[in-house]
């Protein structure tokens, strides 16, 4: 019988065999979490969610009155001219209404000192907000932490 033997070659593989099997699960898991306050008997809101999980966005929802959500909106340095139907949080970044999948991953990727992005006014065609197809114009705004407001990005009427 013959005691088998570890190389070098072997043994390197192995060790990246396993790292690359232990960071899996974690890659696996690597959607932003996207933390939601909404009014319980919005549709639109529950549309632009499930836009939001096809994206591969993780999701995760609560349900608040009018009067929380409201509060909790003024807390997150939303200007009264930004407020939309429904909240989120991505990664520390405040998430106001519609914003389009495509937007909150160029945030993410970028990083600007900011609150976060806004589609005030619930136009209709942004996601969740109607068919795209027959969208009306609309733009997200960047809300700086000063209260200040700019485009981020403009969508044309289809």
């Amino acid at each position: 019988m013959t005691t088998p033997t570890l190389d070098r070659r072997l043994f390197l593989a192995g060790l990246g065999a396993s790292g690359i099997a232990l960071a899996s699960p974690a890659l696996a898991s690597a959607k932003p979490l996207v933390q939601v306050l909404k009014d319980p008997n919005c549709g639109c809101c529950s549309a632009w969610i499930d836009i939001m999980q096809r994206e591969g966005f993780e999701m995760e929802v609560q349900n608040a009155s009018w009067e929380t959500l409201s509060q909790y909106k003024t807390t997150k340095g939303i200007p009264e001219e930004m407020v939309s139907c429904h909240t989120g949080l991505v990664e520390g970044y405040v998430i106001e209404g519609h914003v389009p999948p495509t937007d909150i991953r160029r945030l993410l990727a970028e990083r600007p000192d900011a609150v976060g992005l806004s589609v005030p006014a619930m136009p209709y065609g942004s996601p969740g907000m109607g068919p795209e197809s027959e969208r009306e114009a609309y733009s997200v705004f960047l809300i700086r932490k000063d209260g200040a407001t700019k485009v981020f990005n403009h969508y044309e009427a289809a």
